[in-house]
């Protein structure tokens, strides 16, 4: 190669002119590098691209696979997803149904409750005022009887003798007892 350059700075020889070319090779080489580069590129062509394209195809293969296993997976997510939404409306319906019968059934409840209460105590409310009027007549009747004593006693003391005989004391009880219930109005 350095002959080259002191050829060519010397300037004795136009490397372009004779058999010697700086750019262009000799023929045999020319020959045999074409050789090798068809042998080589058979080689590549019969062994090592069909053995790349293998590869690649399975590659190829391998991604559209996991493509359509990716969209069959999300389809059944989202199967799967609306299926659960589905379900959730599902038991919201139902849960908003079971609390409105709760409601209802606690109204229900809360009237008989109230119907019952009421009745009870108008019960009571009658039961006091039929034991009311029971003590209020056993009063009477004591009183009546008291009454009596009294009015006999104090008619015997105004008389100055005993009323001995019983017609004698019911006639006088009765007339004293007829007598206080015609002013006991007036007096209310």
């Amino acid at each position: 190669m350095n002959n080259v350059f002191y050829t060519l700075a010397a300037g004795e020889e136009n490397p372009g002119s004779g058999s010697f070319s700086v750019l262009l090779p000799k023929n045999y080489d020319i020959f045999w590098s074409l050789i090798c580069f068809v042998v080589i590129l058979w080689l590549f062509w019969k062994f090592v691209l069909p053995a790349y394209n293998k590869m690649l195809q399975e590659r190829e293969d391998r991604i559209e696979g996991g493509m359509k296993r990716a969209e069959a997976q999300q389809a059944e997510a989202k199967a799967a997803l609306e299926k659960y939404n589905a379900q959730l409306a599902d038991a919201r319906a139902e849960a908003a149904e079971i609390r409105e019968q709760a409601r209802e059934r606690g109204k229900q409840i809360e009237a008989e409750a109230k119907s019952q209460a009421e009745e009870e105590s108008r019960r009571i409310v009658a039961s006091g005022e039929k034991q009311l009027q029971a003590s209020r007549a056993q009063v009477i009747s004591e009183l009546r009887s008291e009454i009596g004593q009294n009015s006999i006693n104090l008619a015997e003391k105004l008389l100055g003798g005993e009323l001995s005989s019983a017609t004698k004391q019911s006639s006088t009880i009765d007339t004293f007892l007829s007598e206080l219930d015609s002013v006991a109005p007036a007096g209310k």
